[in-house]
């Protein structure tokens, strides 16, 4: 199986940073080098980190019965990527790490439909409701702690908690982090921009600790340096099986409320629209649904699986099933441009 990266023309610049919130959290390597097609290949487009998808996609040229090559890069750098190529595109399957850049092909015609058997093992809430594209697997925003400094945490049931003045200066956050974009698109799908700029002005004058990603925020939480930090799930399940739940001070907290606060955001695929092996990149997407690729999931990233059946054997994940998240159409977290304005208006970049 070929990898390689891409290297994205200047002209696509603006329409990749549009979809910057379509990035990897998980820091996808950047796209270098030239990309050669593969004559009969599946080509797949893999917005998701190398070092993390690597063993799935390993097995997947087994699966499909025929060469697979794998085009590394962030996910917003693909999706513009593929909207710049539009027909004249080589890729078969999109594989990204997000809903919203997911939800922009689907809304430009990029992706085909999806046979009704696949899309039947994956919740409503987690796929395409015109089945252009499917959920591969799940991650939860969720409130890491210092069980000192916040001892109250049950009470804590909503992001509207986190404005009141005894927060001031003691909540982290990652204002580049793609992870956040979505939570803030979600706060504006669900409240509209005049309510999501309401609570981000009243976030940005309670003076929240900005650090650069998600595992430096909950670095500031397990050190004590603040009380609070906005993550998602998966980095505390991962620091904890590298050192231990007795090494790791901070925990986390599941909002329990519909809340935007509760946002479960997902990776999916899509077959791209066009594509001349239709049967192999079915037989992709299938794959990547199967019991086989959701317990890796499960247990390797900690991300949840998002097939009925499938439980971590290695992480003590609440089921996804039981968790109140907050319900959007989840296509409409592409809407980017529009979130970034507004947290530059606010001041929270």
């Amino acid at each position: 199986m070929r990898r390689s990266r891409l290297a994205l023309p200047t002209a696509l610049l603006a329409v990749t940073a549009t979809l910057a919130a379509c990035g990897s959290d998980a820091g996808a390597p950047e796209a270098t080098g030239d990309a050669q097609d593969a004559d009969g290949a599946l080509v797949i487009y893999s917005g998701r980190n190398e070092n993390l998808v690597e063993p799935v996609l390993d097995r997947l040229e087994e699966a499909v019965g025929v060469p697979v090559e794998v085009r590394y890069a962030g996910t917003s750098e693909l999706a513009a990527q593929l909207l710049e190529e539009g027909e004249a595109t080589d890729a078969d399957v999109f594989f990204g790490q997000d809903a919203g850049a997911l939800g922009a092909l689907a809304n430009a015609g990029m992706l085909a439909e999806l046979d009704q058997e696949v899309l039947d093992l994956v919740d409503e809430a987690y796929r395409d409701a015109e089945g252009r594209w499917v959920a591969t697997s799940g991650r939860a925003r969720v409130l890491a702690y210092d069980p000192e400094q916040v001892p109250e945490i049950e009470s804590i049931t909503g992001i509207d908690q986190l404005l009141e003045p005894e927060w001031a200066g003691k909540i982290g956050y990652a204002p580049s982090n793609a992870s956040f974009h979505a939570f803030v698109t979600a706060l504006r799908v669900a409240r509209g921009d005049d309510g999501a700029r309401e609570w981000l002005e009243a976030f940005a004058a309670n003076d929240p600790q900005a650090y650069e990603n998600n595992n430096a925020v909950l670095d500031a939480v397990d050190a004590g340096q603040v009380a609070l930090g906005l993550i998602n799930h998966y980095y505390w399940y991962q620091r904890t099986a590298e050192v231990g739940e007795e090494g790791v001070n901070a925990r986390i907290h599941f909002l329990d409320s519909d809340d935007p606060g509760a946002l479960i955001n997902v990776a999916g695929a899509g077959i791209v629209e066009g594509t001349d092996q239709p049967e192999a990149a079915a037989e992709a997407i299938a794959f990547l649904l199967s019991d086989e690729t959701q317990q890796y999931f499960a247990d390797e990233t900690a991300e949840y699986p998002v097939v009925e059946g499938v439980e971590s054997t290695t992480f003590d994940l609440p089921p996804l099933s039981e968790l109140q998240g907050q319900q959007i159409d989840l296509n409409d977290l592409e809407s980017l441009d529009e979130t970034l304005a507004l947290l530059d208006e606010v001041g929270l970049t």
